[in-house]
């Protein structure tokens, strides 16, 4: 087994397909593993994205890549940047997603940042536009934001 923290990311990262992703979660996962999807628990968020929040091992992280698929057509996920320094690993990159209940496609960046120990994820936190991924699902209705002291609000 390699235990390259970068190599395991990478790997991980390749097998994030619905068929393969458990048993790559189960070879390259700890067992007490913390993973963070979006935030750390935002149940407003969570009506809508329901993997979002923090979980626990393996199937804490293949769950939540198995339930975007099901949500989601993914048209692309690309790796611009992985490196690591001792047991830490960052990824950034971008993806393309479609709803697979509206037909709303929605383009984000992404950053994971990740810890490795002897050959096994213990930490992974996935980041990206939840605005964007959220309203990929949106089917009507506005939200009047004030983000100005000194502006009106606006409408979005």
């Amino acid at each position: 087994m390699n235990t390259n923290p970068t190599d395991v990311i990478k790997e991980l990262l390749e097998n994030t397909a619905p068929e393969k992703v458990e048993a790559a979660a189960l070879r390259l996962v700890s067992d007490d593993a913390t993973y963070v999807s979006l935030n750390f628990d935002n149940p407003e968020l969570k009506q809508i994205l329901p993997w979002t929040g923090t979980s626990k091992g393996p199937r804490g992280l293949s769950d939540t890549f198995r339930r975007v698929a099901q949500f989601w057509t993914i048209e692309d996920f690309s790796v611009a940047s992985l490196f690591g320094a001792g047991e830490d690993v960052a990824v950034f990159g971008e993806f393309t997603y479609r709803s697979n209940s509206t037909g709303k496609a929605f383009r984000s960046p992404f950053a994971i940042h990740a810890k490795v120990r002897d050959g096994k994820t213990v930490f992974f936190m996935f980041m990206e536009d939840t605005f964007a991924s959220a309203r990929s699902f949106s089917t009507g209705g506005t939200w009047t934001v004030k983000t100005n002291l000194q502006a009106e609000p606006y409408e979005v």
